[in-house]
């Protein structure tokens, strides 16, 4: 039978969630193990590390598509593609720096296949050209794509 403690803190996961944070932070550092929602703080948990993947996927999609602008359209060069492209490299090497672990997607062929592809959807929307235009495999490599001074040129 759950204790009604346990009970409580399970209804205030679905009912306020911040609240059932402040609460279970409260009991783990005074060490209530029996009292924890463990079903919700695994998914919680888990959901972190999901949270870390993607902020590293949305950095790296970013990155790749203003590269591909930046190689297709070079008309069209900006400071402001210059600043993103910048400021994602940065946010990828402190999501690194921060989790070394999550360097193993980089080295995921098929993970990085995925984003590019992503990327390369948003650049032929934001470029309007023809999908035609763009290569379907990733034409930069990770070194590339994490290097603060690469900018490819158009006949790369």
């Amino acid at each position: 039978m759950k204790s009604i403690k346990l009970q409580i803190l399970q209804t205030l996961y679905e009912q306020d969630f911040y609240a059932w944070v402040e609460q279970t932070a409260e009991l783990l550092r005074s060490h209530q193990w029996d009292t924890l929602d463990l079903e919700h703080l695994i998914e919680e948990v888990v959901d972190l590390g999901k949270s870390q993947q993607r902020a590293l996927q949305s950095a790296l999609r970013l990155v790749l598509s203003h590269l591909l602008k930046w190689k297709y359209q070079p008309e069209h060069r900006s400071r402001s593609w210059q600043v993103t492209i910048t400021r994602e490299r940065l946010n990828i090497d402190e999501l690194l720096e921060e989790s070394p672990s999550l360097r193993r997607f980089l080295n995921d062929a098929e993970w990085i296949n995925t984003t590019y592809q992503r990327s390369r959807r948003e650049a032929i929307v934001e470029t309007s050209l023809s999908e035609d235009n763009f290569a379907i495999a990733c034409p930069f490599s990770v070194d590339e794509i994490l290097d603060l001074d690469f900018y490819p040129n158009a006949d790369e």
